[in-house]
């Protein structure tokens, strides 16, 4: 069983070195994955899974873990604007849970609040039609709340 680690800190002391982690954006229709290089500096949005139920859902996610050797997950936590927990980060935190049963790897979660406004404006600035963002905004969302967690390991590592 994988451990829940609500500290990033407590988190990135779990990681083995040199091997890449996941980020999710966990929705209600989707669940975009992004995945880091193994020196855990460069989040890349992977793809988006279309979900159905928790258990095909965590197959196919597991089998991406599989293939890429990842070290471990890191959740978009989705907060209330005034930072206060909703349905949505119970939800998410019990997603976390029943993952934990089927997996070794480390899980933390990361605000993301501002991830898929920061997604839909990449993408705008990248001049995406409408119906290329609604299929790639999930996984890009990802993207960087993947990249969040990986600045702040990144920082945590090199001022311990």
């Amino acid at each position: 069983m994988g451990e829940i680690y609500d500290d990033i800190t407590a988190f990135s002391d779990a990681l083995p070195n040199m091997r890449p982690i996941v980020g999710l954006d966990l929705g209600t229709v989707t669940l975009g994955v992004a995945v880091s290089d193994s020196f855990m500096s460069v989040a890349t949005p992977l793809e988006t899974i279309k979900r159905k139920k928790f258990g095909v859902d965590a197959a196919a996610l597991i089998t991406i873990m599989d293939k890429r050797d990842i070290a471990g997950i890191v959740l978009g936590l989705p907060l209330n604007m005034d930072g206060s927990e909703g349905p949505r980060v119970q939800s998410t935190r019990a997603f976390a849970r029943n993952l934990s049963r089927l997996t070794e790897l480390p899980i933390t979660f990361w605000d993301e609040r501002l991830s898929t406004v920061a997604a839909e404006r990449a993408l705008l600035e990248a001049d995406t039609s409408r119906k290329r963002r609604a299929e790639v905004i999930d996984h890009v969302a990802a993207g960087f709340i993947l990249q969040g967690a990986l600045d702040r390991i990144r920082h945590i590592k090199a001022n311990p």
